[in-house]
């Protein structure tokens, strides 16, 4: 009797130890917009981004003017300025001019290059909202096996309840009596490693929010879990049309493809226009203009090699968005599979096995009261329920994770165009 009371005393206390925090309700969008905003990778690509945004009005530029001033003297042995006809002050200022087009195509390749990095950006936001989501639903699922447990446990108080009956009659054996009292122990170790990973998820929830690992936070709320109403196929258009990662993949295939004809630009020569002056003190001024060009004789070893360099850019873009769209799809499929199977399975435990084991719990019950049943079939069915209960819930959370994963993937997770909810 008194072990019983211990563990009685041991389930009200963990139910009075929950925090305020956990008490509360947890909302999922939020926590969403929360981490869009304060996510450090998120914010780290926002600045990225901004940084690549500005630096195309610099390529597009001419090259800084240059101006020169300097002295010409005649002699060695004095001062001739205003002397000799030949000393004299000189300034010059001199502006490159790059060959035609390749200004507009430095531009071109890195405005490319940004909308790539913004699409890596939207990636990004992407896989923050689908690990927001993940986090979110695993902490759901800690609480539901914690309550699932704190319910089973009266489950075992009945089995407790009808073991003494037995034994004060004289019908049943003390040991009878220790075994219930047993496996309400096991459940509260259960219970203990629960909210040890309550912890554990809510101190990586708030690291992905941009929070301090120890902030509050409290029960997240039950997802909605209607059939899943999208086809294969539909999700693998989607993705091809608004995944950001094919997106950023396809924006590199337009720099790469500018970097090429950039690359052709260079067998051209720039051109490098000099005014001059020359100041003298005692004779005209004089002024001269002069143009000058690069000549691109090593245009074997250069030129040639930097268009190759640049086809061979090209060509791992192409291969690398080929290999993306590969993964993706595969990645869909995958998932999508998933979803199907969770769907499957939830409507087998709950429409079947769950109910017939609670029929059956009932039954062996009463069996067990009146003699005809062991005690161990009856436990057996209560850690039976137990199992396909959290079977169930695993099966619920992974499907809404795998939704999660695949709005990733389709590029979706922002919009809520797949969230069936």
């Amino acid at each position: 009797m008194r072990k019983a009371a211990l563990a009685a005393f041991l389930i009200l206390l963990s139910l009075l130890t929950l925090s305020p925090a956990q008490a509360e309700k947890l909302s999922l969008q939020p926590l969403i917009d929360e981490a869009l905003k304060n996510n450090h990778e998120v914010l780290n690509l926002s600045a990225k981004t901004a940084a690549y945004r500005h630096r195309i009005p610099q390529v597009k530029s001419l090259p800084d003017p240059m101006f020169m001033f300097g002295y010409q003297n005649e002699g060695w042995e004095k001062f001739t300025y205003g002397e000799a006809q030949d000393a004299q002050f000189m300034f010059s200022l001199s502006q490159t001019f790059p060959f035609a087009g390749k200004l507009p195509l430095k531009g071109e390749m890195a405005s490319q290059e940004a909308e790539a990095v913004e699409a890596d950006l939207q990636t990004a936001r992407q896989r923050t909202v689908e690990k927001v989501r993940s986090l979110y639903y695993d902490l759901f699922l800690s609480h539901k096996s914690i309550e699932i447990i704190l319910d089973t446990t009266a489950l075992f108080s009945r089995i407790e309840e009808a073991a003494l009956s037995r034994y004060s009659s004289g019908k049943g054996l003390q040991e009878e009596v220790l075994m219930a009292q047993t496996e309400k122990y096991i459940l509260l170790e259960k219970e203990e490693m629960l909210r040890q990973r309550v912890q554990t998820l809510e101190a990586m929830l708030n690291a992905t929010l941009g929070r301090d690992v120890n902030a509050p936070l409290g029960i997240p709320e039950e997802p909605p879990l209607p059939p899943y109403a999208f086809a294969l196929g539909e999700l693998i258009s989607l993705a091809e049309a608004n995944s950001p990662d094919i997106q950023a993949s396809a924006k590199m295939i337009a720099s790469a493809e500018t970097r090429v004809k950039l690359a052709e630009r260079e067998y051209y020569p720039d051109i490098t226009v000099t005014g001059n002056v020359m100041a003298r003190k005692n004779f005209d001024d004089m002024w001269s203009l002069t143009a000058a060009i690069n000549l691109p004789i090593f245009y074997r070893t250069k030129q040639r090699e930097g268009v190759k360099e640049a086809e061979a850019m090209l060509s791992l873009a192409r291969h690398d968005l080929d290999g993306k769209r590969s993964m993706i799809a595969s990645s869909i499929r995958e998932n999508y599979a998933m979803i199907k199977t969770a769907e499957r399975l939830m409507e087998l435990y709950r429409k079947g096995i769950i109910t017939k084991f609670y029929q059956d719990l009932d039954l062996a019950l009463s069996g067990y009261i009146t003699g005809r049943v062991e005690e161990l079939t009856v436990i057996n069915r209560v850690k039976s329920i137990i199992e396909y209960e959290n079977m169930y819930w695993i099966q619920a959370v992974e499907k809404v994770k795998a939704m999660a994963r695949v709005e990733a993937l389709t590029g979706r997770a922002l919009k809520g165009d797949l969230k069936n909810e």
